[in-house]
Formats: C-alpha cells, structure tokens, sequence
C-alpha cells in the first residue's frame, strides 16, 4: 500500500514543483529514444514506497525483469514524492531518473501537458501495445490528458466501505446486509454511535472530509455525475446538481452524529492512518470509508473483531449502480531528458503489462491488478473480501477525477468549500458551489 498523502499542503507542494518544472523543461518526448534496448546498460528507477514490506516487493519484481532482460539493470531509489520527482526532471542531467512512478493520479495533466514526463505513443505503438485490450477504461483515463499519454497504469487502488461485524450484531443489524443507498447508511450510522459524555464510546461513521479517506472525490464517486469539467473545459461544480446533492447529505450526517466540532474534538483522538492505532483497527469508529490494502492492515494490527467489507452506498435514486466506487492507482512513466529511454520503456512495459509481474506485484503488496489478464489470472491470491476490491475495479460505474492542467488545483479548491461548509462558516451552498467554479475556471485559464 503506498502512503498517499490526503492534505492540501502535500499535494498543493507537488503541483507547485510541477508547475515550475514546466516552465523550464527541455526534454522533447522522444528527443533520446534512439539507444539499443538490447545493449548493456543502467537504468535508474525512482519510486514512491517506503515500508520495508513494500520496498522489498518492488525490489523483487526489478530482479524478476533484470532476470528477463540480463543486459539491463536498474538502480532504485524509493521514498520519492512528485514535489522531488518535479524537482529533479527540472534539474536534468545524468544524476536524475529514467523510469519514474507516482502515487498521485491527479498530476497526470500537469505531467503530460508540461512534458515532465515522455509521450508514450511511439513506444506503444512500436510495441504494437493494444491498451484497450490491456487496461479498464477508468485507467486508461487517468494516464493521459487530452490525448497525450505519458503515464501507464501500475496497479490500482478501489475504494469501498469496512465495517465492524461484531457491532452490527450488538446493535441488532444483519451484518450481513450493509447499507446500500446513504439513507440506510445514515441510519446504520447513528444505531452504531454510542455516546460518552461529550464524546463518543464508539462512532458509527466519522464523516468529516480530515476523516482519512472521506474526502470530496471519494465521496463523489458515489453520486452520478457528469464529470468535474464540461465539454468546453469549465467546471461543472455550480451547475451539476449532484455535487449540491453531495455536500447537502454529507452536511446532514455530520449534524445527526453530533456536529462539526463534536466529531473533529473526537478525530484528533485517532492513531496514525498507516498504524496499528487506525481508528477503525481500534474500535473506535464502526464503519470507515478505505482502500483495498486496508485489509492487509487490519491483518498486521491483529483486529480483534470479524470486518465485513462492502461497496460504498449510492444515491438513493442510483440502487442500479450500487456496486462501483472510486479508482485510482500508481503511474508509471519516463522522464524525458533520458538516454535509455528504450531500456526505460522494457521495465515501464515489463511492470505494467507482463501478467505474472502485475500479479506477483499485486499479491506482496495487497493493491488490485491493473491489467485484465491479471484481475482474471488464477495466480491471484485473495480472500472473499479482497474481490470486493475486485468487483469495484470492474465495474462499468466506477470513477476517477478528471485530469487538468494545473494538477490538484481545481480539486482543493472544492475541498475547500466541502470544509467550509461542512463546518458551517458558508451558509449559502448555491452561491459557494458559484464562486468556487469561477475560481477553479480562472486556476485553470492562468495555468494555460
């Protein structure tokens, strides 16, 4: 599971390295592509994964391509953000990366339409590479902007609900039947909260947009909408009536659980996110909104409770859809100042598509397969509640925020009026949805 950092700082700090690197690159898309990929060579591979469970399982798939490919070999280099990776594509030079990886699947715009990262078209099509044969539409999506590829997907990240069985059945629910539309949801929600005090013993849901993973995006992938931008390229946030709808219900769980200030007075009880003291591993919370390698966690921190996991809830009026969530996932790309970039494209070729790689990358992680041959290859070891996962990556529904040229601008500045709103300093949702789509329509017009 790779550590995704969820505060506007983090991911305001890797669009800002981004934005300056794209002022200054020189690198064309193919301008080094003429090297020998059978010739004897070094490439440098910088990725994002620190835990040592982690670190080792990427470490063992470049040995498996090195295996394959005797006359290349790769140096890592992990812990790499996209605020370094902007940061040393800008600087260049033989000291910087030829194979890159990101965690952040909402700088894919910046990446492409900069050049931070190399057009991956020639060697597509050079490798005779059918990507709708290859990968799910939604990833596909979110590794190009604008019809410019510089990305290819490395595994895949599908969010759905946890929940606490054992609670369920205290508070005399089927745990076997979770909420499927956000009504029943909120009612589950508020039969799982037990008060103390001023505080809680336990909270059936923590809906505020700091709660981890409750974020705007997240939220929205279980409302049918058309997409964060029209077809002219300005935001539809003011006029799709969905994301009103999103904000509304959000707001209306937060007051019935106990108000803004009650629950976020309890969030800053919470453990660590990536530690053993996750509020939901602890009990603290019943149910809890997360990605698929949250399961590998509950195993490591030894939960003392049977964990169900299921879909998110949809729309009252979209049951149809229920099933569906939201996607994201690693990228993988070259960087465009490099001399190797045929040695570059065999690792970006061999991690992403080869089926035994994606698969064996997928089981020592915990990450869902990005490849079809992969989500279906019976070397796949799971449980029944990984293929929750599974089912979600399927999905036809399922979604992904939509690229854009500055980044993860638009996205914090929506985030920023959920926060408001949520904690009620806007009062006036219509007109803060109005002038929250001007702003990200100016973002993206300067950012042109």
């Amino acid at each position: 599971m790779p550590v995704r950092p969820r505060r506007a700082a983090a991911a305001l700090a890797a669009t800002a390295s981004i934005t300056l690197f794209a002022s200054a690159c020189t690198g064309s898309a193919n301008n080094a592509a003429s090297d020998d990929p059978k010739a004897e060579t070094t490439i440098t591979f910088w990725h994002g994964w620190s835990a040592p469970a982690e670190v080792k399982a990427i470490e063992d798939s470049v040995a498996r391509f090195e295996q394959a490919h005797p006359n290349i070999k790769v140096k890592l280099v992990g812990d790499i953000n996209d605020a370094k990776l902007g940061q040393a594509l800008r600087a260049g030079g033989s000291n910087g990366p030829d194979v890159v990886s990101s965690f952040t699947t909402s700088n894919v715009g910046k990446f492409c339409s900069s050049g931070a990262l190399a057009d991956l078209k020639p060697f597509i099509e050079k490798s005779k590479l059918d990507l709708d044969k290859t990968f799910p539409k939604v990833l596909q999506q979110y590794t190009q902007f604008e019809g410019r590829r510089c990305a290819l997907p490395l595994l895949s990240d599908a969010y759905g609900l946890y929940y606490n069985k054992d609670a369920f059945r205290k508070a005399g629910l089927d745990p076997e039947a979770p909420p499927k539309t956000w009504t029943q949801f909120a009612e589950v929600a508020k039969r799982l909260t037990k008060a103390k005090g001023d505080s809680y013993e336990q909270l059936g849901f923590m809906p505020n947009y700091l709660g981890y993973e409750t974020v705007v995006e997240h939220y929205m992938s279980q409302w049918k909408h058309g997409g964060y931008f029209a077809a002219d390229g300005t935001s539809t946030v003011a006029k799709d009536p969905a994301f009103a709808e999103m904000m509304t219900y959000q707001k209306s769980l937060v007051d019935s659980l106990g108000g803004f200030k009650k629950l976020d007075k309890y969030r800053t009880t919470f453990g660590d996110e990536w530690g053993a003291k996750h509020p939901f591993q602890t009990g603290q919370v019943a149910m809890q909104l997360d990605g698929e390698w949250r399961l590998n966690f509950i195993k490591d921190a030894k939960v003392g409770f049977e964990v169900g996991v299921a879909p998110l809830p949809v729309a009252d009026d979209e049951v149809a859809e229920y099933g569906k969530g939201y996607l994201s996932g690693t990228i993988m790309g070259i960087a465009p100042q490099s001399k190797k970039q045929n040695a570059a494209w065999e690792l970006v070729k061999y991690m992403t598509t080869d089926t035994d790689a994606v698969v064996q990358f997928a089981n020592a992680i915990g990450n869902v397969p990005s490849t079809f041959e992969a989500l279906k290859s019976p070397k796949l070891k799971f449980d029944d509640r990984f293929k929750v996962f599974l089912d979600i990556a399927r999905h036809p529904a399922s979604t992904t925020m939509d690229g854009a040229v500055n980044g993860t601008t638009y996205q914090e500045t929506l985030s920023d009026l959920a926060h408001r709103y949520e904690n009620g300093t806007v009062t006036d949702l219509k007109k803060g949805l109005a002038d929250t789509a001007a702003q990200i329509d100016r973002d993206i017009a300067a950012a042109k």
